[in-house]
């Protein structure tokens, strides 16, 4: 065979390269179907709710008034308050969502109730906070709230997290 007659012999190349890239274009294909099915999982959203934070005062066990903040939800979605789902922070200090003690049975808060985060620390420098509810207009010092979370003047910074999805529900500045 001459060497022009070589190149010129080309009976089985079409239909193989058109097989080559059928199955290329079928695997791509598939590939990208499979992606979209199996990764657009819809997000988990964090629960909207209104809450408004302020400064209050409370008579702990004794008549003494202690300086504490003040949450209330306003609407929206329940809120749970265990750890692994929602994180309060105080400045640079965690509030203890473990509960105060009289309140150990409150997981979630809802529209209309009102909690409290009390300083159950030895000072407002060494402050070690806590969540729980106000019972009959005093609290006893042995559940919390044995200083102040902040002095008359100061003003804290207030963030509230659902852990879960990251977003914040709630930024506030609280003034005392």
């Amino acid at each position: 065979m001459q060497i022009p007659e070589m190149f010129k012999k080309d009976d089985a190349v079409s239909p193989v390269i058109g097989v080559i890239l059928m199955v290329a274009i079928t695997v791509i294909l598939a590939a990208v179907i499979a992606a979209f099915v199996f990764g657009l999982d819809s997000p988990e959203s964090a629960p909207q709710a209104s809450l408004k934070a302020s400064s209050d005062s409370v008579t702990v066990t004794g008549g003494t008034d202690q300086n504490v903040v003040k949450l209330e939800h306003q609407g929206g979605d329940a809120i749970n308050l265990k750890t692994t789902n929602t994180r309060i922070t105080i400045g640079d200090n965690s509030v203890n969502s473990s509960i105060l003690t009289g309140d150990a049975d409150l997981e979630s808060f809802e529209v209309g109730e009102s909690l409290y985060i009390f300083n159950n620390g030895t000072s407002t420098d060494d402050p070690t906070y806590y969540i729980g509810t106000l019972n009959n207009s005093t609290i006893d010092t042995t559940n919390g709230a044995t200083e102040n979370v902040a002095e008359s003047g100061d003003s804290i910074d207030l963030k509230i997290i659902d852990v879960q999805t990251q977003q914040m529900l709630r930024d506030a500045t609280v003034r005392f």
